[in-house]
């Protein structure tokens, strides 16, 4: 734990505090990191966890210590000095390591994690890996290869960091950030794995509001880090007691995210920084009573590596022929035991120096003669050697019955594990099968989803060919309505003239009886006056009569004509009023059915809403069952692991589950391929039927618009029909009192509006014949329209893909010239003797090997560059043509264009071979 002091030992308040290190004011950065983190460097490589984090008060120069000035090489802190450091340590190791480097960055900001990389991430969760170590799920890792690299990832980060400015601190960290480097290496000979991680943890400093002043959200903001920085104290005080059986990790993300570095397996290095202003001193006390208690916390280390299956298997040999010795001891010790509590004391005899085994007595020797009193003092000195030999050995006997009994009872335990691991097996297996049949299950239900989504797509058709065949039959009828309308505008413009030619002729008649008349009163007069006159004009009288008599007939054949005429008129009249009504009800069926129309498709899109739903709750059910099979599976792989280590029987049955769920993986993962693209088809679908419900209901709409403007047609057709037969019944009568008789005013007003009416049916006719001529000329000034508006749309389609190539073409450049510089560096890298190499990834998921091409390679990637380069000019040349069709009256923009792309096209071939030459260099 280190300390901004001025000794090792230092009071405050009269109490000494002591720590491994007390840096004073003056100390330098290259101090600081030399003394706390150039050895953690050394372990990470070497494959151990390691953690620094700075612990203080707000403004006592936790960022500073962390970071420093990220790019001065004097005041830069510890995260860029390692950074530098990991790499110059990689480069001076054995060249036959490959090193895997990746970094992620992320910040506890209101005990929210959020990803400094991504900011889209906001609320990341905390999950924990097959060893109970906690990790960020979801969070970004970015694949580095240089300290450059890990430079820029930090200046990203930090620039999406939240600081304030308060009262104590003007540029103040409003979040806890933790930086992690995730160091994965493997020796290409042996293949051996090691891993480590290093947390690099900048908190934020713990506050006084009476004396930060802060103020809505950075108040709520002082508040969570009080709050996280008081759940890190209770963690360091239970770990310090070491009596609590609990420790409470969960009561902040900090925490949970540190478990392992908070007494785990973990090297963790803490600076305390405190202020040494009076102004501070209670804080200073509160920072420095935390060190203390966190330096008296231990943590447990080992080396994380990754054993070989060889490994692996020579461990459970060795394990093996252990356990076999110890059996064979046992077996040893049992029978001694035995054969010592069979015999007598006067048989024993000691036992041989060089015997292995417990000593044996000698049962076949023959009985002892009489001995002599030195004898008995011999043998007697011998029995008490004896006697404390059988005591030592007793001794031995229980330490080595406790071993056995301690073996059986492992021996017994690891029985009941390997017992359990196998229920567990056969439970997971079963729960394997059962969600197996569920997947079935759910298999089955979507084949009946899309057959009834086939079934509706297929009545939708239907009822879509009805609509079409309604709506050309109501069309039909509107045209046969109209056409009856022009008919009987026609018919009553007919038997009006007829009317007027008929009131005309009968005006004419009367005139012509009354003249006859007047004529034959003067002729009577005359022949009363003079008989002999008479007797000469007879024949001439005789004469006028016949042509009287010829003419009155000729009168009467034209009335009956005309009178046929009119009854003729009223019979097509009552012909057209008996077609209208029936185009009514034709009309009227037809709004029945647009309505029952309507109510279908309302109810189509009510079911295809509902088929919508129900396929979102297979997907979601979908979904929760691939979870609960990845949990399955990596249950499955905690067990197997534990089987590997017990029995080797056991393990080839883990191996055949493996084989047997790998299969299923690939099987699950065909299936989940096979339902993606039957939901991605389905969409499709859907998408497309929606767009067919669009414009049926637009076309409905029109429909009824359409049906509107009949109704209205028809009930102005009926008014007009009413007022024409009210306007015919006045012609009536009023022909009835004028065939008396007619003035020679009426004649002259008769005759001009018959030329009236010649000249405006003369009128009508021509504008009939314009009228005429501009219907048969609208289609083709409208298909011209289109065709224009349609090749209009085919050139902006051509040029919007054109322009798309052009920027491929140049991403493609841009990706070829960047391969070709990380090709020149690989190689350069490659030349570099006894340094290790570092995998460098061109993605954040995928982690490639070396990449050393020889020169003839590094050549054919120059001429795939320049064969997509190539490219360039000949798409900007059909941009220049497009654009020139598209604006031939801009001649001044077409020139600005050609010379803007002979400009470009001149630009891009000096850079092409510039770029050429400098890679050809």
């Amino acid at each position: 734990v280190k300390s901004v002091q001025h000794q090792q030992n230092k009071g405050a308040g009269g109490k000494p505090y002591i720590f491994d290190r007390v840096f004073p004011p003056n100390t330098t950065q290259e101090q600081v990191y030399d003394t706390c983190a150039k050895q953690i460097v050394k372990d990470v490589l070497d494959g151990y966890n390691g953690t620094i984090f700075a612990y203080g008060q707000t403004s006592s120069g936790k960022t500073h210590t962390m970071e420093g000035q990220l790019h001065n090489s004097q005041l830069k802190g510890i995260i860029p000095r390692i950074a530098q450091d990991i790499f110059d340590h990689i480069y001076s190791m054995d060249e036959n390591l490959e090193f895997h480097i990746k970094v992620s960055y992320f910040e506890i900001y209101l005990d929210k994690i959020r990803d400094l990389l991504d900011v889209s991430k906001t609320n990341l969760a905390v999950h924990e890996d097959k060893n109970r170590v906690p990790f960020v799920k979801g969070c970004t890792e970015r694949f580095v290869s240089s300290p450059e690299d890990v430079m820029d990832v930090i200046d990203e980060g930090k620039s999406n960091r939240h600081v304030a400015v308060t009262n104590m601190n003007e540029h103040s960290s409003r979040s806890h950030s933790i930086f992690l480097i995730n160091i994965k290496q493997e020796n290409v000979e042996t293949e051996k794995k090691l891993s480590g991680k290093l947390y690099l943890v900048d908190l934020a400093g713990s506050e006084k509001v009476s004396k930060t002043g802060a103020e809505g959200s950075v108040l709520d903001e002082a508040k969570n880090i009080n709050k996280s920085l008081s759940a890190l104290g209770n963690v360091i005080s239970a770990l310090a007691e070491g009596t609590k059986t609990h420790v409470p990790y969960r009561d902040s993300k900090m925490t949970r995210i540190l478990q392992d570095s908070l007494g785990g397996n973990c090297r963790t290095t803490i600076v305390i920084c405190a202020s040494p202003s009076v102004f501070n001193e209670a804080e200073t006390k509160s920072t420095l009573m935390f060190g203390q208690r966190a330096k008296t916390i231990k943590n447990t280390v080992s080396v994380n590596m990754e054993l070989t299956a060889e490994e692996w298997k020579k461990k459970y040999e060795k394990e093996k022929e252990k356990t076999r010795s110890l059996k064979i001891i046992i077996q040893r010790l049992e029978n001694e035991l035995k054969r010592w509590q069979k015999g007598k004391e006067r048989r024993w005899r000691a036992s041989t120096d060089n015997s292995e085994a417990a000593p044996i007595i000698d049962t076949s020797a023959p009985p002892p003669e009489p001995l002599s009193d030195s004898e008995k003092t011999q043998y007697e000195e011998l029995i008490n050697d004896l006697y404390q030999q059988l005591d030592d050995k007793d001794d031995e006997i229980n330490q080595h019955s406790q071993l056995a009994e301690n073996l059986k009872q492992q021996m017994v335990d690891q029985d009941e594990l390997l017992a359990s691991t196998r229920r567990d097996y056969e439970k997971i297996q079963e729960d394997l099968n059962r969600l197996q049949h569920e997947n079935e299950a759910a298999k089955e239900e979507v084949k009946e989803v899309l057959q009834a989504l086939e079934e509706l797509a297929v009545n939708y058709d239907q009822k879509s060919h009805e609509v079409e065949e309604r709506s050309k039959t109501n069309q039909q009828l509107t045209e046969e309505l109209m056409q009856k309308t022009v008919t009987l505008a026609g018919v009553e413009r007919d038997l009006s003239a007829l009317q007027e030619l008929s009131g005309h002729h009968k005006k004419r008649s009367a005139e012509i009886l009354s003249l006859l008349l007047r004529d034959l009163n003067e002729i009577g007069s005359v022949i009363a006056l003079n008989d002999h006159k008479m007797t000469e004009m007879t024949g001439g009288m005789e004469e006028e009569f016949t042509l009287a008599r010829l003419f009155i007939s000729k009168m009467k054949s034209e009335v009956k004509s005309l009178a046929n005429r009119s009854k003729q008129l009223e019979s097509t009249q009552a012909d057209t009023m008996r077609k209208m009504q029936a185009n009514e009800k034709e009309l009227s069926s037809c709004q029945l059915l647009i309505s029952q129309h309507q109510a279908k498709i309302k109810s189509l899109t009510d079911y295809m809403q509902n088929m919508e739903q129900k396929k979102r709750q297979l997907e979601e059910s979908h979904d929760s069952l691939m979870e609960e099979l990845a949990k399955l599976h990596a249950q499955e792989k905690m067990h197997e692991v534990s089987v590997l280590d017990k029995e080797k029987e056991h393990m080839n049955r883990i191996q055949d589950a493996e084989e047997m769920k790998k299969a299923l993986e690939q099987q699950m993962e065909s299936h989940r391929e096979a339902h993606q693209k039957q939901l991605s088809r389905l969409r499709d679908e859907i998408e497309e039927k929606q767009r067919i419900l669009d414009e049926l209901k637009d076309v409905n709409q029109a429909l009824q618009l359409e049906q509107k403007q009949l109704v209205s047609d028809y009930e102005k057709l009926k008014q007009e029909e009413q007022k024409k037969d009210e306007r015919l019944q006045k012609l009536l009568v009023e022909l009835d009192t004028d065939e008396s008789g007619g003035s020679l005013a009426q004649k002259q007003k008769i005759i001009f509006l018959e030329n009236n009416l010649e000249q405006l049916t003369k009128v009508h006719k021509q504008l009939v014949c314009d009228n005429a001529d501009l219907r048969c000329e609208l289609p083709k000034l409208e298909k011209r329209l289109r065709a224009t508006a349609e090749r209009v749309k085919i050139l902006e389609s051509a040029l919007r893909e054109a322009k798309e190539s052009t920027m491929r073409d140049r991403k493609k450049y841009q990706q070829e010239v960047d391969r070709i510089k990380e090709v020149i560096r690989a190689k350069n890298q490659a030349r570099m003797k006894h340094t290790a190499q570092i995998v460098e990834a061109t993605t954040y998921s995928v982690i490639p090997p070396p990449l050393l091409l020889p020169d003839d390679q590094t050549l054919s990637c120059i001429a795939e560059c320049l064969k997509y380069i190539m490219h360039i000019p000949y798409v900007l040349f059909v941009l220049d043509i497009i654009t020139q069709w598209l604006l031939p009256h801009r001649a001044t923009a077409s020139e600005g264009a050609s010379q803007a792309h002979d400009d470009t096209t001149s630009t891009n071939r000096s850079t092409i071979t510039g770029a050429s030459e400098k890679h050809t260099t």
